[in-house]
This record gives C-alpha cells, sequence and structure tokens, in this order.
C-alpha cells in the first residue's frame, strides 16, 4: 500500500484530540474485564456507545486540547502517510471521501462528510461517552468516526490478525461504510435488539464491509472530477490479503471461539470469519456497492 509522495493531505477532515484533557468525571466504560467485554461486543458496531449501553448516559464537556493536534503539524503529503500510521490514516480518510463523493455525484446525489476524530483513551460524542476499550466506531448522531490508534495493536496482539497498513484502511473504510449506510437509511435498521446469524445487525455490518471492499477497487484510480488530494498509487495482492485477514479475524465465531470457546450464532451481530471476508471480497471484485445488497 503506497500513497502518491507529492501527494497534499487534507488534515481538515480528521479531528485529532490525542493528548487533550478531557474534563469531568463520568467514565463510560473502564479498564479490566469491564473494558475488554465492551471491546468485544463493541468492536466495529457502527453505532456509537449509547446504542450499546455503554454510555453513562449525559454527554461529557468538550475536550480541551493541551497542545496543537499532531497530525495538523505532521501530516502534509503522501510521503507522511507512507511513514505514520496517524498520517496513513488521514490519506485513507480522504481518499475513502473522495471516492464516496464521486460515487454519489456519479449517481446524482451529493455525499455528506464525515470527520474521523483521533482519540486516546476517552472521548465524548453525541453518541455517549466512549472509552478505547469500545473499539472504533461511527456515531450517527454527530455523523464521525472515532478512532484510537492503539486499536490496531489490539487487532494483532488480541485478535490475531497480520495487521499491516492495508488492515488499517480496511477498518476505517468499514466504519465509512457505515456512514454511506447512515446517508441511505439503512443503518437504523441494525437497531431492532435482534441477534443471529440472519439478523438486521449481522446483515448491515457485512454491507459495510462490503462498501469497504468497493472503495478498494477504486482506491487507485482517478474520478474526472477528483482535485489534488492523495491517492493510493499501489495496492497489491498482499494488501488485499491483509485486508481479508483483518476481517476474518473479526468475525463472530473467531470472537467467540478465543473468549468463551464455543460459538453460538444466535448471538451473532457481526457475521462470520467466511462471510466477512466474502462480502468484502464482493465489493472489492465488483467495485459496484449495488452488489452489496446483503438484505437480499
Amino acid at each position: 500500500m503506497q500513497f502518491d509522495d507529492d501527494a497534499n493531505l487534507d488534515t481538515s477532515e480528521v479531528k485529532d484530540v490525542r493528548g487533550s484533557r478531557v474534563p469531568g468525571g463520568k467514565a463510560t466504560v473502564g479498564g479490566g474485564i469491564v473494558g475488554f467485554i465492551a471491546l468485544i461486543l463493541g468492536l466495529f458496531f457502527g453505532v456509537g456507545p449509547e446504542q450499546l449501553g455503554l454510555s453513562s448516559g449525559d454527554p461529557e464537556p468538550a475536550a480541551t486540547s493541551s497542545s496543537l493536534a499532531q497530525v495538523e503539524r505532521t501530516c502534509r503529503t503522501g510521503a507522511d502517510a507512507n511513514a505514520r500510521d496517524d498520517c496513513r490514516i488521514v490519506a485513507v480518510v480522504n481518499s475513502v471521501q473522495d471516492f464516496w463523493r464521486a460515487e454519489y455525484a456519479r449517481r446524482g446525489g451529493r455525499y455528506g462528510d464525515a470527520r474521523t476524530v483521533m482519540f486516546a483513551n476517552r472521548v465524548p460524542t453525541a453518541c455517549g461517552s466512549a472509552t478505547s476499550a469500545v473499539g472504533p466506531f461511527y456515531c450517527p448522531g454527530d455523523r464521525q468516526v472515532y478512532l484510537d490508534l492503539g486499536f490496531f495493536n489490539e487487532l494483532r496482539t488480541t485478535f490475531g490478525s497480520t495487521g499491516g497498513p492495508f488492515a488499517q484502511a480496511y477498518v476505517v473504510a468499514h466504519e465509512y461504510g457505515h456512514h454511506v449506510q447512515n446517508l441511505m437509511g439503512t443503518l437504523a435498521r441494525a437497531q431492532d435488539g435482534r441477534t443471529g446469524a440472519n439478523s438486521n445487525a449481522v446483515r448491515v455490518e457485512l454491507q459495510a464491509d462490503c462498501y469497504a471492499g468497493v472503495w478498494a477497487r477504486h482506491a487507485t484510480t482517478t474520478p474526472d472530477d477528483r482535485t489534488a488530494r492523495p491517492l493510493l498509487n499501489r495496492l497489491t495482492d498482499e494488501d488485499i490479503r491483509d485486508g481479508l485477514d483483518a476481517a476474518a479475524a473479526v468475525g463472530d465465531d473467531r470472537i467467540q471461539e478465543k473468549f468463551q470457546g464455543r460459538v453460538t450464532p444466535e448471538n451473532w451481530t457481526h457475521g462470520s470469519a467466511a462471510q466477512r471476508q466474502q462480502w468484502f471480497y464482493t465489493g472489492y471484485r465488483t467495485g459496484d456497492m449495488a452488489q452489496c445488497n446483503t438484505f437480499r
């Protein structure tokens, strides 16, 4: 996975609150076993902690910055994205949103941007206060993606993913898949309280995987109306394997087998490892969001 070294990064699409102080004392989820269980429940859920039942209820005061946001100072070009994880996230967010803007325009619509918030430890959101234990998530209340970069270490060490730069890109693209679902009105279908292999919750997650694959298919191309923004100029078969491996690592069956010693499909909320791989690859193979109808 290689970005154009000379491409300019648009840091306005990412808000970096790492190193900020969040006043107040209402922690959503603590560390230890409670926080770890929250991580398992919240992983890639697509909604904020309030919908997971993990919020303290009242939103916390806004974070107070203790220093200049790192990405604004250090993430300038594609070369920075090739060298640093946080700058890579900026570049992926730029690329993903560029694609969806062009896709919406091609279909005669208008895409509404969503910002990614990089945080450490805990963060206030319109969906409730969250800690890093919840994992990456999209909050429909404020249309923002929330991400603690420490999760990528968890993806390798706890969930057994091979990791790699494109595994990180897959995570980001999946969350933006939820944003697209929110714009289209399909994200709410996951909020019926049901679980299971055929539940709407699983179908929503698999569709977000498929949308991530659609972006990957087009990530190295340049739409005619694209402005000077960072482009992926190389995406290899190994990168795609890393993405597929990350998708499999967070399959419900893999997680249940690892942490409870048995597989209980009636409790699934995300789909099996095989399903997540299948739908990501469907999106990547076809490059067509119309092929991502997991509700059929």
